[in-house]
């Protein structure tokens, strides 16, 4: 029975270490996530500048809708001015379904948001290490 009970705990000490890991995610995956579906509309890295969408370097916990020289919905705009700021929990909701967190953002995801929490987590993760170069 304890041998049992020794093995339990193991596993489950095993399950959540990998769903921290799996929340934390990997910037290198996230690097080519971020180059394969997001690069279209935006931009990272030095000299990075807007797009269809904004640059996003230094997005982690930025405020909402403040970005120079890119023209946002008034939707993310009031977003911003209502406190909106880009940490990594809000990210994941909005990459899930942009619409939930913003309606009338003018953000398109093809299928309507990331829908693998591994592809989110990794793409934040990149993010994360992108600032203004």
């Amino acid at each position: 029975m304890k041998q049992i009970l020794k093995i339990a705990v193991a596993t489950l000490a095993m399950a959540s270490f990998a769903t921290v890991a799996q929340a934390e995610g990997d910037a290198t995956k996230g690097e080519a996530f971020f180059k394969k579906k997001c690069k279209l509309c935006h931009k990272v890295g030095p000299g990075a500048k807007k797009g269809v969408g904004p640059a996003l370097n230094n997005i982690i916990d930025a405020k909402a809708g403040i970005q120079e020289k890119y023209k946002y919905s008034k939707a993310m705009v009031a977003a911003g001015e209502a406190g909106l700021k880009w940490d990594a929990e809000t990210l994941d909701k909005y990459l899930t379904k942009p619409k939930d967190v913003v309606p009338k953002t003018k953000m398109k995801i093809p299928g309507g948001g990331v829908g693998d929490a591994a592809d989110r987590a990794n793409v934040i993760a990149y993010l994360k290490t992108q600032t203004k170069m």
